[in-house]
């Protein structure tokens, strides 16, 4: 079936390693495309195929993906669906030649492409990164994938590159674009920043879920244009909205500033411009480029050491005196010789008084431990702890036995020169083409351009009420650090929200940041404020610093906290 040249429709069946596995079919058969994305990868994935290839270096792949060729591989070739996906993680010249072997299996002839040069791990010590790490590998760009594509790849596996090169390589095949095309390929990643995350552009996660049905979302899909502009949407008849909203809210997800830093070009996110043209479409527009820096990211991961937890069940009466009497008990019973390095206790008061079961009658004390050496969290920790049992408080119960303590990974963000970086696509012939880095870099500008601030808001009368009857929020992850992204939904709440919800505010609604360094973004055309908190998850996901480790709900508590709120917004 001949397909207009002038549009390229992209879409995205995964959005991390263990997303809906149907979801490659459901795309296959829902309607045209002629690209299928799949993003497998994030930081804690490389750090769980890094360890998967210690164990095994035949391994080091999703192999979700490769299950999913079984079923539908016969089927993109026959719709003409070209599939590109960073599946191959640590190692895509084995998956590539995998899904080889399994197309001659299936009596297939599919060619085959991969991308290769992100695994920088054995140049660690001419790149002067520490010892210890089980794996380096640096974001690529798009480019490799559309050497890859224009050479007749009809399936392209990557390793680490930027998640929204997914999306940008075939657009840069399918547009003949180079790399002095800047505000197009801004577009193309913007878009595939859209898409990256799957269900995530069509209402799942989404702050006003009550609005859509999102019991089965789709996933997403773009129409990309020569110019960069492009209209995200899905296949017709599968759940979830594609609305302004929901399209908001993953543009802010994991961003931080106006520039959106990536290895062929700066994308401005302040010039992205959003217009609803019809039910579950949404067109962006207007998105200026800039030269890309002169280094690439680099995603290191160790091991950090080991960690074990106990969770205490505090119910009824006298919560905080049992969690003190817990605390003091513990360390008196736990030798000073066999204290691990960090000891962290934490009291969730989900108890109500006066309740109608016993579970919401408690809290939940949990004490983490972290050390080097495991020994230090395992026996006798868990010995301390359980050993209590009769000696405790009243009603003493644990929510499990203690483990013996597991390893956790440590994920830490480096940047190197991008001539140093040997981006190569193998072309399904074997061939081996050098892609090399972008010809004009530019250092990120000022990040003092600030905006201005909107006009404030007349003054009113208020009511006391919580953040997210008027404001949409969406938060995750970046390394140690956490990104939290709130948005208007009206240019008279903007003005409120702008000049409303400042650092100092943030603090005081969310008092774990208070010591924290704090930054914030305005983005006026998509009438937002973003926020990057420096250190709140410590580590990284790996080592679960905190409850909630990627920070994904610390949006929805935002909006859960009051304030007072003008009387006309509600």
């Amino acid at each position: 079936m001949a397909r207009e040249r002038s549009v390229l429709r992209v879409g995205n069946a995964s959005g991390f390693y263990g997303d809906r596995f149907a979801a490659v079919r459901e795309m296959l058969t829902g309607g045209p495309l002629d690209v299928l994305t799949g993003d497998y990868l994030a930081e804690l994935t490389m750090l769980i195929l890094a360890r998967d290839r210690l164990k095994d270096p035949s391994l080091g792949y999703a192999r979700t993906f490769l299950r999913q060729m079984e079923e539908c591989l016969g089927l993109a070739q026959e719709r003409g669906v070209r599939i590109v996906v960073n599946a191959g993680g640590l190692n895509p010249a084995l998956l590539a030649a995998e899904l080889r072997n399994l197309a001659q299996r299936q009596g297939l002839a599919v060619a085959v492409a991969h991308v290769e040069g992100d695994d920088l791990l054995p140049r660690r010590s001419e790149l002067g990164f520490p010892e210890g790490l089980l794996a380096a590998n640096a974001y690529l760009g798009g480019f490799g994938v559309a050497a890859c594509l224009a050479a007749g790849a009809e399936v392209v596996v990557t390793g680490r590159v930027t998640d929204a090169a997914l999306v940008a390589g075939p657009a840069i095949a399918h547009f003949g674009w180079t790399a002095a095309d800047l505000d197009a390929l801004a577009g193309a990643v913007v878009a595939g920043h859209v898409l990256e995350c799957g269900a995530q552009a069509t209402g799942g996660n989404y702050a006003f879920f009550r609005e859509h049905d999102v019991t089965r979302p789709g996933f997403p899909i773009a129409e990309l244009h020569a110019d960069g502009s492009s209209v995200i949407t899905k296949h017709p008849g599968t759940g979830g909205a594609v609305t302004a909203g929901t399209v908001t809210a993953q543009l802010l997800y994991e961003t931080g500033g106006a520039r959106y830093l990536g290895p062929d070009v700066t994308a401005r996110l302040d010039t992205v411009r959003l217009a609803e043209e019809g039910p579950d479409r949404v067109r962006i527009d207007g998105v200026r480029g800039e030269a890309p820096p002169p280094t690439l990211k680099v995603g290191l991961n160790r091991l950090g050491g080991h960690r074990n937890e106990v969770v205490f069940v505090l119910t009824g009466l006298d919560i905080e005196a049992k969690a003190d009497l817990v605390r003091r008990q513990f360390l008196d019973a736990l030798p000073p010789a066999a204290r691990p390095a960090e000891l962290r206790w934490t009291l969730a008061r989900t108890d109500h008084p006066d309740a109608g079961t016993e579970e919401a009658a408690s809290a939940l004390l949990r004490l983490t431990a972290r050390d080097p050496d495991q020994a230090k969290v395992g026996r006798e920790l868990g010995k301390a702890a359980v050993e209590l049992g009769l000696a405790g408080y009243p009603g003493f119960h644990l929510t499990a036995p203690p483990g013996p303590g597991a390893p956790y990974g440590v994920f830490a963000a480096a940047y190197v020169d991008a001539k140093a970086v040997e981006h190569t696509a193998v072309l399904p012939d074997g061939r081996r083409i050098a892609v090399p880095p972008a010809p004009v870099t530019s250092r990120p500008a000022n990040a003092s351009e600030a905006p201005k601030l909107p006009d404030a808001p007349s003054a009113g009368p208020t009511r006391r009420a919580p953040l997210g009857l008027v404001a949409g929020a969406r938060s995750g992850d970046k390394g140690g650090d956490a990104n939290l992204g709130v948005w208007a939904r009206s240019e008279a709440g903007w003005r409120w929200l702008a000049h409303t919800l400042t650092v100092d505010k943030l603090r005081e609604l969310l008092p774990e940041t208070a010591d924290l360094p704090v930054t914030r973004h305005l983005l006026p055309n998509l009438r937002a404020v973003n926020f990057t908190l420096t250190g709140l998850l410590g580590e990284g996901v790996a080592a679960q610093h905190r409850f909630d480790p990627q920070a994904k709900a610390l949006g929805e508590w935002l909006r859960s906290r009051h304030l007072d709120i003008p009387e006309a917004l509600l």
